[in-house]
Order: structure tokens, then sequence, then C-alpha cells
């Protein structure tokens, strides 16, 4: 199996980490394709890659690309690269908002996975949701799993509209939990504690309520109830939070991407 990435930025580079050490890669050197000469010069230090500078020399000899630009890219990426394809190739978007039939219509091909992968792919806690064309098959669409789950877990969805909807809960949702985190720092450090002990306290609840959660059956709101008795510190939290309408707003929030990951389709 062959395997080419195209786009050595933040996401093209994580997968390409993660799915170089798979076993459907037979030995073989995952294939990287990148137009900035400082990329390439750096991935070529890298022994688990072959790094090509020219589309031509690398595109069609593989079974399987990976296409990691930016969505505002794609439309002159397959411009260049359309020469080249080949109609048994599979093609993976990392792209959001670039439907399947966008991919077919551009590319005259008919094998494409649309993803949604999300950053914490970066340390092997990512999650990515997938969806195919028609004529994709079971066996494909398996393969393609196996590549994915390199960077954490993945998650088979029906439609193009569940690739929307996982935007707004996993794709964008590492800088919901980043902007709490960010808002309990900057307490932290104005209560007076160091920046280190600032990071100690939000990194080590934030990951021991996750494995909390985790480890068990228990709902979250089981959870704050737990942790909160009546009358006391943490019920002040929670009920400031009910007040000033926390839930709704991060709902909202949550929308917002899906409403602008559907606009970005269109």
């Amino acid at each position: 199996m062959k395997v080419l990435v195209i786009g050595a930025g933040n996401m093209g580079l994580t997968y390409s980490e993660g799915m170089a050490q798979s076993a459907l890669l037979n030995r073989r050197k995952l294939m990287i394709h990148d137009v900035s000469t400082e990329t390439i010069e750096l991935l070529r230090k890298d022994e688990q890659f072959d790094v090509y500078e020219k589309i031509e020399d690398c595109l069609p000899d593989a079974d399987i690309v990976f296409i990691a630009v930016k969505p505002y890219h794609c439309e002159d990426l397959f411009k260049n690269i359309k020469p080249y394809v080949n109609n048994q190739q599979i093609f993976v978007s990392l792209m959001a908002g670039v439907t399947i039939a966008k991919i077919q219509d551009l590319l005259g091909i008919d094998k494409v996975v649309r993803t949604m992968p999300n950053l914490p792919a970066k340390v092997g806690k990512g999650v990515t949701s997938f969806t195919e064309s028609d004529s994709v098959s079971r066996v494909e669409l398996l393969m393609i799993r196996n590549l994915l789950d390199t960077t954490g877990a993945s998650i088979h969805v029906k439609d193009e509209d569940f690739i929307n909807k996982s935007t707004g809960i996993s794709g964008s949702g590492p800088a919901y939990i980043f902007y709490f985190m960010q808002s309990m720092l900057e307490v932290a450090k104005k209560m007076g504690f160091s920046d280190n002990d600032s990071k100690v306290l939000v990194s080590n609840t934030f990951e021991g309520a996750v494995k909390l959660f985790n480890d068990s059956d228990l709902s979250p709101e089981t959870w704050m109830d737990r942790v909160a008795s009546k009358g006391g510190t943490t019920r002040a939290a929670l009920d400031s939070m009910d007040d000033n309408n926390v839930k709704e707003l991060i709902k909202d929030a949550t929308y917002a991407t899906f409403n602008r990951a559907v606009e970005l389709g269109e």
C-alpha cells in the first residue's frame, strides 16, 4: 500500500507521523508532498518519509492520497494535480467544509473519504469522524479507518451532515476546552499562584476529571452532583454558571461552528 500526504502543515504532518508506523504500508515509506522548500528540507531529515517537491513524481504511484491543505487552496491544488490522478485511487480529505461532490467534480474521480480530524491527534489522542462516497468499498474503508486510528480513535458517520456536526463537537472542541482553561489560568494567577503552579492546578484538574468520566459509566451531571454539596463552594460556582446561562452559551457556540461548516460547504 502506497500512501501519499499532500500538505505537511499541522494536520498533514500529524497524520503522516502516525500513519508512517502503520503495518498497512508494509515497510514502505510514507510519501509526502509539499511546496515549501524549508518544509521539504526539514522533512528530508526524517528517515520514515519519502519527500517529494514535484507532485508528478509521487501522485501517480499512490494508492491512497490524503489531502491536508487549507480549504481555500483546494481549487488551485486540484487544478495542478488532476493530470496525475486515476480513478482507482482513494482520496482522503482532511479539509474542513470541502464536500465529497466538489472533490469528485474537480478531480474527476469517484473514491473519496471526507474526514473531520482534531488537534489532539498530535499526541495520539485525536478523534476523526469520517464518511465516504458510494464507490469506496468496505475493505477500502477499513484500510482508511486503520490509518486514521494511528492518531487516536475514529468514528464512521453515515453522511456529510454528521461531518459538519462533528466539526462543532470534536473538530473545534479543543478550542472550547482551551478557552475554559485560559479563564481558569488567569484567575489562578490573579489569586497569586505562580505560572507553573497555575498550570499544574488547571491541567491536572482537567486531566483528572476526564479520567473519572472515562473510567466510569456516570454522566457529567452525576459527577457534578458528587463534587458539589448543597450550600458548598462548588455549588456556588455551578449556580453562578447557571445564572449566567453558560450552558446555553456553550451550546450556541457549538451550533455556530456547525453552521459555519455548512456555509463553507456551500
